[in-house]
């Protein structure tokens, strides 16, 4: 969508809004928000305390008029219900039914109902001249072009002296042939090492699907089901094969409350949680739907312990290791902006830790083919296999240096990590102990000349500084590589996130700005009516009435996930709460952003702020009655003029 088409839906909706103003439903709508805008050219928007009703009505009515001279646009039909495809979203005819409220006998509640429903048609109808739609693989593409850092926490990182990294999915992004590669290798083991059916393999056409799952999820280990955790820890939304498990049996087997006990979580719920588990994640699901499809009798518990053990020990075996080692172009990224962040950092005086758990003949194939064959001269300290998490909880795996030559480990006792040397094990109190360079540290150039001593940058060493907040790690696994070293360790630590761009482009499409708008309204719709119902005991029409609205909710929220491009919608939202994902990264994580390459954006002295919009309860989100938002900005200028804040 062009910023003049970006506008212009703005502007569409706007005015059917405010012409909707003289109701209340449309004077409600006209206190919101606006609508969310992409991050890069926002509208601004400014908040202030309206002099008097008389000048807000005013102002309505200017509106109104100066946006329907402006924008002239086609009446026609809108967002329809999609399904989701390799090539986008297909249409469901039955949209219509989306966009229809149930009536009660009551007249003030009959007159909200049928408000809403003129609102929410109307709005659907002038959406169409400017509807954008991607397919979900320009999606991703253009979600790349989002390259913000984002911050939970305040973090200057000119206090950092010391930046880690891990290597999979942080240094290096894989393709999604890596993720159908996995799928395949541990498929083969089902059926050659645990005995399934051969036809999983010949004729069940069973293939890794990168539209179904997303990170975050945790998969029942007594179920068979795939779910999609609340911050809450309620099961959201479950999977069972390829099959939506229907509400009615979440509660039946959960105990009515949609979650367990603390217990009962430990005992049950195997998380899936980097983007490693996304095939592991496919391939639980197409199992049980094999067995499900032919009527084979299974143990769901089954089902999954041979499923998770083909799955580790495909990565054990290294066999997937030796073939992406081997096609570096087909299974690795392009990363070209990478060498320019760690350059950054090295010239700042940060020292830079390198801490995998992938083996060290793996990690050197693939940054030899980012950086070149003299990468590990760049690091102050090289860890391969590391075994995060116990790096960071098991204080008795002594480091174990590694032969250059044979890529077999020494025998001999590490008493300092040396430049270029590459170790193994270890845990994070010997690192601490290992990590001194002492007063001699100094930067050299490439013919041996001196050109500067740590202290010039104002950067303390000493071992007890590696276990303090003067460190930033940056991974992609939250409990792998980050919880601890936040938790234990008081790290500042980083997520890359690359959902973050896919999700915010797809927010920016005409389709999910008006789900979101439409489910305003029918909360709205709900809170209203139950107003006009007052306190008595409701009555069986007014249950049915309640219902259904609850009913178009829920459809208006699967349409939400529809719109995401998979069975689960957002990473971060579990239905209408934040996810569990969301909630760890708010907790653990300072930082979080698309790729280790957004880094380049930013000096190395930056120091990242919060938003102050961070809102935990729901009274801090209230509105006060007066507050409205100054719309002269939009439709007092042009479309493009407003776009660029002129």
């Amino acid at each position: 969508m062009t910023r003049t088409q970006w506008c212009d839906l703005q502007l569409a909706i706007l005015s059917w809004l405010l012409l909707a103003s003289q109701h209340p439903v449309g004077a409600w709508i006209g206190q919101q928000q606006p609508l969310p805008l992409p991050p890069v050219h926002p509208l601004k928007f400014r908040q202030r305390q309206w002099g008097s009703t008389e000048r807000y009505h005013r102002m309505h009515a200017r509106s109104n008029r100066e946006a329907r001279g402006r924008t002239k646009l086609e009446m026609s039909s809108s967002l329809n219900p999609t399904t989701i495809s390799s090539e986008g979203l297909t249409v469901d005819a039955n949209f219509t039914k989306l966009l229809q409220l149930p009536r009660h006998s009551k007249e003030t509640v009959n007159q909200v109902l049928t408000e809403t429903e003129e609102v929410l048609q109307a709005m659907h109808e002038y959406s169409l001249s400017n509807k954008n739609s991607l397919s979900l693989k320009d999606a991703k593409e253009a979600g790349r072009a989002h390259e913000k850092v984002y911050a939970n926490n305040y973090v200057d990182l000119g206090k950092v002296d010391t930046v880690g990294f891990d290597f999979d999915y942080t240094l290096v992004t894989y393709t999604e042939e890596l993720l159908e590669l996995i799928y395949d290798m541990a498929l083969k083991r089902l059926v050659t090492d645990k005995q399934y059916p051969i036809e999983m393999l010949q004729t069940a056409g069973m293939k890794y699907d990168p539209h179904f799952s997303i990170r975050g999820l945790a998969v029942d280990t007594k179920t068979g089901w795939i779910c999609h955790l609340s911050y809450t820890h309620k099961v959201a939304v479950a999977w069972e094969g390829r099959e939506k498990v229907a509400t009615p049996r979440i509660y039946a087997e959960y105990r009515g409350k949609r979650g367990m006990t603390p217990s009962e979580r430990r005992r049950r719920l195997k998380p899936l949680n980097d983007l490693f588990s996304m095939s592991e994640c496919c391939l639980i699901a197409d199992t049980v739907q094999f067995f499900k499809d032919r009527n084979i009798p299974f143990h769901g518990q089954n089902v999954i312990n041979d499923v998770l053990s083909a799955i580790r020990e495909t990565h054990i075996s290294g066999d997937f290791h030796r073939l992406v080692a081997a096609n570096p172009d087909r299974y690795f990224e392009q990363a070209p902006h990478l060498q320019q962040v760690i350059k950054s950092f090295k010239d700042a005086g940060k020292r830079l830790i390198f801490v995998s758990n992938s083996p060290f003949w793996y990690v050197d194939a693939g940054m030899r083919h980012l950086f070149g064959d003299d990468w590990r001269m760049d690091w102050d300290a090289i860890i391969a296999s590391a075994g995060k998490p116990n790096f960071y909880t098991d204080d008795s795996r002594p480091f174990r240096e590694i032969c250059q030559e044979t890529r077999r480990p020494l025998f001999r006792r590490v008493e300092r990590f040396e430049k270029g040397a590459v170790y193994t094990g270890g845990c994070i109190q010997e690192l601490t102990r290992l990590m001194d360079w002492g007063k001699s540290d100094v930067f050299y150039q490439e013919n041996g000349d001196v050109v500067a001593e740590r202290s010039e940058f104002g950067i303390k060493s000493g071992a007890v500084d590696v276990a303090t907040a003067n460190v930033l790690y940056i991974g992609d696994s939250l409990f792998a590589d980050l919880v601890d070293a936040k938790r234990e360790f008081s790290w500042t630590t980083a997520a890359v996130t690359p959902e973050v761009g896919y999700e915010l482009e797809i927010q920016t499409q005409t389709d999910f700005i008006l789900a979101q708008r439409t489910l305003d309204l029918l909360l709205n719709a709900l809170r209203r009516v139950q107003d006009e119902l007052g306190t008595a005991v409701r009555e069986p029409e007014d249950q049915v009435t309640l219902n259904a609205l609850e009913k178009l909710v829920s459809k208006w929220r699967d349409q939400e996930t529809r719109i995401l491009g998979n069975h689960f919608g957002s990473v971060f939202r579990a239905r209408y709460q934040p996810s569990l994902f969301a909630h760890s990264l708010r907790r653990y994580c300072d930082l979080y952003m698309p790729s280790v390459s957004c880094l380049r954006n930013y000096s190395p002295e930056h120091r990242f702020y919060p938003e102050q919009h961070h809102k935990l309860l729901s009274h801090e989100m209230q509105k006060t009655p007066d507050d409205c938002w100054d719309l002269d900005d939009v439709l007092g200028c042009s479309p493009d003029e407003s776009i660029l804040g002129l």
